[in-house]
């Protein structure tokens, strides 16, 4: 059914090319669980709220408005030339849709996905897959033409996946086909004609945990699929032009940081390296990280235990470098971070998705990541880019980038009191924001505090912290301070992430 959508839009879009030296992106984004409403899904969290879920067609329909949002950051709001998307759901109910996308396209042209999914509501297109409704959000909200591969799914007999990877691309998709592992997610490989030449994309997202050994075992054999394909296409052209990109569930820097692991499936099977130069010899490596290309301290896209991760990836060929076809822009990767969008702009940190209120609210916990390219016909595929302080670093820093708490922009925390002045605090709007807060305390184990009427727990996960404050305060205190609003098993709360997020308690005689 996958190679058919793209068969099927290669007839009916004539394809499109790009000038000389003209820049097109490429964007690596995974969306955290994007789910259908069919109401069958492995993560209990996405079942109806009658199978004790949070999952609504609302909360689809918001998480595709969002998803446009942050595609239309993209080239001035036309949108990212090809996108990597990760965790879209598999299609758990295939009987339940007829599977011509062009069909369901062409049936709701003029209503928008916000209108099928709110209000009209009914239930008869409960079996459109996630692919579908991302595809179909697309179309209505972008002025570009995309052609789509999804990937496949499990072996035949063996469980269909929870997640699958999805590729869009504004160019031509002429092949593609996905690499299985045993326990694991395929990887979707597509050749798109740009501009009548080949380029490659491999769209991965690998087993999680990153710093489980055991974990790490699967992820070898990810990696090892992935690079004896790698193998088979340099072996035909040691110049050809191939991005890797997705959630790798790897940090790039993966043997530095866990130095126990006696091999790492990003850095020593798949080849993943940070010495731009070493791409040049003839037999030395074939792939390059672009983490490497930014400052240690502004690597990260994503949170791994109080510090910056770097799950999200993107990995290059020698021949992106060259004279040949397509070539890499140096010095435009980046992860796309927008505060008071998908980032907090008191924390910097992504603000992810929840299913407060009836329809939720957040991005990711992810940023997406991205990097431009361009094509160039001089055929000369020995002649190197110039590269201003190109990185020689192959391994990266053994130490993780802590997150900044101390040096987070307070002064910009809005106020949650004015807020709560206007609506409920406890919803979708304020999640994952860091507000300031002036509160009495209301009660002891669990602590918790009041701003107005609604009730938050109050958590730090700076043990010291966190003892201090229920230590210090007792209910009848008024306390002041930041905190990051969330919800933990089922309650609001608030977390103070350092401690000059807590404003020091005035002595009783100084607070007559």
């Amino acid at each position: 059914m996958t190679k058919w959508i793209a068969a099927f839009f290669l007839c009916i879009f004539p394809g499109v090319s790009v000038l000389l030296g003209e820049r097109f992106s490429v964007v690596v984004f995974n969306v955290e669980n994007l789910f259908d409403a069919d109401g069958v899904a492995l993560y209990e969290d996405y079942r109806p709220p009658e199978e004790g879920g949070n999952y609504t067609p609302r909360h689809l329909a918001t998480k595709l408005t969002n998803i446009v949002e942050t595609l239309r950051l993209f080239d001035r709001g036309r949108g990212p030339d090809i996108v990597l998307f990760q965790e879209i759901e598999a299609d758990r109910t295939p009987n339940l849709w007829h599977g011509d996308l062009v069909r369901f396209l062409t049936d709701h042209t003029g209503t928008s996905v916000q209108e099928l999914l709110g209000d009209g509501w009914d239930g008869s297109l409960r079996g459109v897959p996630a692919y579908a409704w991302l595809f179909k959000a697309v179309a209505d909200a972008l002025p570009r033409e995309y052609f789509m591969a999804v990937g496949e799914y499990r072996r035949e007999g063996e469980p269909v996946p929870a997640i699958v990877n999805v590729t869009l691309s504004r160019f031509p998709i002429t092949e593609q086909r996905t690499h299985q592992s045993p326990q694991a997610r395929g990887t979707l490989e597509t050749k798109l004609d740009v501009s009548g030449h080949p380029l490659r994309v491999f769209n991965a997202h690998w087993k999680s945990g990153a710093s489980n050994a055991e974990m790490e075992v699967i992820r070898l054999e990810n990696a090892r699929v992935v690079r004896e394909r790698l193998d088979e296409i340099f072996r035909e052209d040691p110049h050809a032009d191939v991005i890797l990109g997705g959630d790798f569930n790897s940090q790039y820097n993966q043997r530095a940081r866990f130095p126990d692991m006696r091999r790492t499936a990003l850095n020593d099977v798949l080849g993943s390296q940070g010495d731009v130069l070493a791409l040049r010899r003839e037999n030395g490596p074939d792939l390059y990280n672009l983490w490497f290309e930014l400052p240690p301290e502004r690597r990260g896209s994503d949170i791994f235990r109080g510090n910056w991760g770097t799950l999200m990836q993107i990995i290059l060929s020698r021949g992106l470098y060259d004279y040949r076809g397509v070539q890499y822009v140096p010095g435009s990767f980046r992860a796309a971070a927008v505060p008071g969008m998908n980032a907090d702009p008191v924390t910097g940190l992504p603000v992810r998705w929840t299913f407060a209120g009836e329809a939720g609210a957040g991005f990711s916990d992810h940023f997406p990541i991205f990097a431009w390219f361009k094509v160039v016909e001089d055929d000369a595929p020995k002649r190197w880019v110039s590269l201003d302080n190109p990185s020689r670093d192959a391994d990266g820093p053994t130490e993780p980038v802590p997150i900044d708490f101390a040096g987070a922009r307070l002064d910009l925390a809005p106020s949650a009191n004015e807020i709560a002045d206007r609506q409920p605090l406890q919803g979708p709007d304020w999640v994952g924001r860091a507000l300031r807060v002036e509160a009495v305390v209301s009660g002891e184990h669990p602590f918790r505090v009041k701003v107005g009427e609604e009730e938050f727990h109050i958590w730090s996960f700076d043990g010291e912290l966190r003892q201090r404050i229920y230590s210090e305060y007792a209910p009848g205190d008024r306390i002041e301070f930041v905190g990051e609003l969330g919800r933990h098993r089922g309650n609001w709360q608030f977390v103070i992430q350092h401690e000059s997020w807590l404003k020091t308690k005035q002595p009783a005689a100084a607070r007559r």
